[in-house]
Order: C-alpha cells, then sequence, then structure tokens
C-alpha cells in the first residue's frame, strides 16, 4: 500500500517546479501538481515498486497537454509568466539541489527570459527540452518518462534547442556579478522613474531595449511591447506621471532569480494598477535591454507585497 503524505513529500517539490517551468504560472503550477497527486491516489501506475517520479512526470506533461487543447480563450495583450518570489529557497528549485547539472541551472530556468523563451515551443517540446536541460534527464530517462521512443527524444530534443537559439545568443545567466548589475541598472531606473527623469533613464536602456507589460485586460498597459530607447524612457516618463502625487511604495525582491521590485501605490483611479512586479534583464554592457511589467493580478499570488502606502509621503 502506497503511502500517498510521503510520496507527497518526496516528490511535490520537484513537481511544483517542473509545472511551473511547463506553464510559467504558479496557480498553475499548484494546480496541475495537485491534480497530479490525486490521479496517483484514484489510478496509481500498476507496478507501484518502480520508480514514481517517471510516472509522476508523465501525468503532470499529459495533463498540461490536455489543458493547452482545452483553452481556447485569447489572452489579452502581452502574456507574461507569473513573477515567483526566488529570494529564498523553496519548491521551485526541488529536483535542483545541486543534483542536476544540465545546460541551463536552476535559477536560469525561471528566469522571464527562459520561461519567454519556453513559449515558442510545443508541450512536449518543453517537456523535453527541461527533463534534458534543467533536471539532466539521460535520453533513456527522458523518453521513459514521457513514454517516447528514445530517436525521438533526441529529435525533439534538437527541434527544441534549434527554437532557442536566439535565447542561447544572448543569455546572461544569473550569476552572482550578473545579479550585482542587475541590482545596480534596476535602482537607478527606479530612480528616474521616482523623478520623472526620461532624459537620465534613456541613457540607462540598450539601444534596442523592450518594454513589456500584462495586465491581463484587467489594467491599463501595452498590448504589445514597446521597443526603442526612446519610446521606452517616454513610455515610463508617462506611467509615472500619471501617478501624480500618489503615494508609491518599492520593496526589492528577487523575482525569478535575478533583482527585482515590488511596487504598491495608493488611492490610484479606476483601471490603473494598485500594484504589481517589476523586473529588468541586462546585455552584456550593462544596459537594460528588456523590462517586465506584471500587473494581472491573477499572477500575483506567488509575491507578498509590502502594505499599501496610501498617507504614507513620497
Amino acid at each position: 500500500m502506497t503511502d500517498y503524505s510521503a510520496l507527497y513529500l518526496e516528490h511535490g517539490d520537484f513537481l511544483r517546479g517542473y509545472c511551473y517551468r511547463l506553464t510559467g504560472s504558479v496557480a498553475d503550477a499548484h494546480d496541475l501538481a495537485q491534480e497530479t497527486f490525486v490521479r496517483a491516489l484514484e489510478s496509481p501506475p500498476r507496478d507501484t515498486a518502480s520508480a514514481w517520479r517517471p510516472w509522476l512526470v508523465r501525468v503532470a506533461t499529459n495533463l498540461l497537454r490536455d489543458r493547452r487543447r482545452r483553452d481556447r480563450r485569447e489572452y489579452v495583450g502581452s502574456w507574461l509568466p507569473a513573477p515567483l518570489d526566488t529570494t529564498a529557497e523553496g519548491w521551485w528549485r526541488g529536483g535542483l539541489d545541486g543534483d542536476a547539472e544540465g545546460r541551463y541551472q536552476a535559477a536560469e530556468s525561471v528566469t522571464f527570459a527562459f520561461l519567454l523563451a519556453l513559449e515558442t515551443l510545443t508541450p512536449i517540446q518543453r517537456a523535453v527540452l527541461l527533463l534534458r536541460d534543467v533536471y539532466d534527464y539521460s535520453t533513456r530517462e527522458c523518453a521513459e518518462a514521457l513514454e517516447l521512443s528514445e530517436p525521438n527524444v533526441k529529435t525533439t530534443l534538437h527541434r527544441a534547442r534549434r527554437a532557442l537559439a536566439a535565447y542561447d545568443h544572448e543569455r546572461l545567466p544569473p550569476a552572482a556579478r550578473v545579479k550585482e548589475e542587475t541590482a545596480g541598472a534596476l535602482a537607478r531606473l527606479v530612480a528616474c522613474f521616482s523623478s520623472r527623469d526620461a532624459a537620465a533613464m534613456e541613457a540607462l536602456l540598450a539601444r534596442d531595449v523592450e518594454a513589456w507589460s500584462d495586465g491581463g485586460g484587467r489594467f491599463y498597459a501595452a498590448q504589445k511591447p514597446v521597443r526603442g530607447r526612446a519610446k521606452v524612457a517616454i513610455f515610463f516618463a508617462n506611467i509615472a506621471r500619471e501617478g501624480g502625487g500618489v503615494p508609491v511604495r518599492f520593496e526589492a525582491r528577487e523575482l525569478n532569480g535575478l533583482p527585482g521590485v515590488l511596487i504598491v501605490r495608493g488611492g490610484v483611479p479606476d483601471r490603473f494598477a494598485p500594484r504589481w512586479a517589476f523586473a529588468v534583464e541586462i546585455d552584456a554592457e550593462g544596459l537594460v535591454r528588456r523590462t517586465y511589467s506584471v500587473l494581472n493580478p491573477d499572477k500575483l499570488g506567488g509575491v507578498s507585497f509590502p502594505a499599501d502606502p496610501a498617507g504614507v509621503p513620497e
């Protein structure tokens, strides 16, 4: 007889971390993991003496594929992954506590840039790439978990890596130096935001910078990425100006493996987000090449915001 409490304790963090990387959603990661364990309770594999983890991976991957086929709704505006507070160790590292030495390490595999790159893949390509290049599964182990032939795994992985070629070309894994430089760039950008200084802001941005905003149709946000140094600087200056004299609170956090900030504004007009998560990505020269603003409240469950700053002086 299977001890399902022990099963959950052993594999729960791994499965949530895997599902978050599959979906880019904290809520979906928890839902898929929970549904997978419900399947284990209701219809366990015939051979429970064999390794559970490949079976759990297979069920979670199939649940994701079914969910994607059922969900035909069109997302409003740009889609971004749900922010994940990686300041402390947590479930997101499950199965990646130094044992796996894949092509992409734990922190890099939850960054906004990496998760957006995964969106170009099919669900099965995503699963294969995660198992092989993040969790360091062998071809045989991956084939067993996903019920694919080994040649199929190799072909799928080749196509997935080819789709991520642009990401690989410009990737900056979040090593200590990159985190330090990102934190500095972010602090300077936030200072410009607070002072509404578009010219100073522009000097911090790469020529081909992109500003991504995800309001999910709930709040005002750019419907597609704003591109170009001058346009992005004006875009953020306008956002700061629209806040007027509304008190603002910033709180630094590590979001998705890199320095980020949580922003709270009190007493904002309707359709303006009262809180959002903000992160940046730098290039090799230390300039900001991409910004990420997640305003959709449905995606903010993975972070804990500071208190409402209403009444607090600027």
